[in-house]
């Protein structure tokens, strides 16, 4: 068992925020991302084709190559489809939204925290009953959507004029709630960190839960002795898009260790 791979998926490079953390903290470990790079992004679509598509992939990880744990690398996946996957799935399955509230939480002093997401996870409501869940009415949240920032991170357009006027406009809101924190509630959304802080102020605190959803990964393998302890992890990436704009976008965005992208190709979910 501690031998397969863990499986993690996202709707293009976002997820490789939290690949990095799980390389980092589980050198040992394989891996096999997805990125659906073929159907992004995921954010404008219905909730119940999303999950549609994380079921497949899903499936696909477990049947082509015997993962032994799913990370649902995708703010929108795991708002459409976490539960679903627990119980369809016997493989533990880890979200990012839930790490993400309690980092988000422990790094506020004020009790006025906002999130930032794309529009289906923003109306999905899952950041705010995981708020209301964990922290009860104990602080003042503010949400906002943010199309296009994935769109900017998927052309490898991380700064610039445009992606910081369109900034500015949507994330007045945040601004105005005057937040001590803020967590970027799609995993796109670290690869634009600077131009976030310039809008909102170095003294907002930014949170991205790819650390915090690589501890639970962590903490899982090892209580249920699944962890890998000897060797170098293998890593696989497919993609379900054009292969040589994942790989080379991928090598800018996550590192050396995205030497090879294999191509996927879905039938219709």
């Amino acid at each position: 068992m501690s031998e397969r791979p863990i499986g993690m998926f996202d709707s293009g490079f976002g997820g490789l925020t939290v690949a990095r953390a799980l390389i980092d903290l589980l050198p040992m470990e394989h891996l096999v991302y997805v990125g659906d790079t073929g159907r992004y992004p995921y954010g404008p679509r219905p909730l119940g084709e999303v999950r549609s598509f994380a079921r497949q992939i899903a499936r696909w990880l477990v049947d082509e190559h015997d993962i032994k744990l799913l990370v649902v690398a995708c703010n929108n996946a795991s708002a459409a489809a976490l539960e679903i996957l627990r119980a369809e799935l016997d493989i533990p399955v880890v979200g990012v939204i839930e790490p993400g509230v309690r980092s988000l939480l422990l790094a506020t002093t004020e009790r006025r925290v906002g999130v930032i997401a794309t529009v289906g996870t923003v109306a999905s409501g899952a950041y705010q009953q995981a708020v209301a869940t964990i922290a009860g009415d104990d602080v003042d949240l503010t949400c906002a959507a943010c199309p296009g920032f994935v769109e900017f991170v998927e052309r490898g357009e991380t700064e610039g004029d445009q992606v910081l006027v369109l900034a500015e406009r949507l994330l007045a809101p945040i601004v105005d709630a005057k937040v001590d924190a803020l967590l970027l509630g799609c995993t796109h959304y670290p690869y634009l960190a600077r131009t976030i802080s310039d809008v909102v102020g170095r003294d907002v605190v930014l949170v991205s839960s790819a650390d915090e959803t690589a501890f639970d990964v962590h903490a899982l393998l090892h209580d249920s002795e699944l962890a890998r302890h000897d060797g170098a992890g293998e890593h696989r990436f497919f993609s379900s898009g054009e292969v040589t704009w994942f790989r080379d976008l991928g090598q800018r965005l996550l590192g050396p260790e995205i030497r090879d992208v294999q191509p996927v190709r879905w039938e219709s979910p």
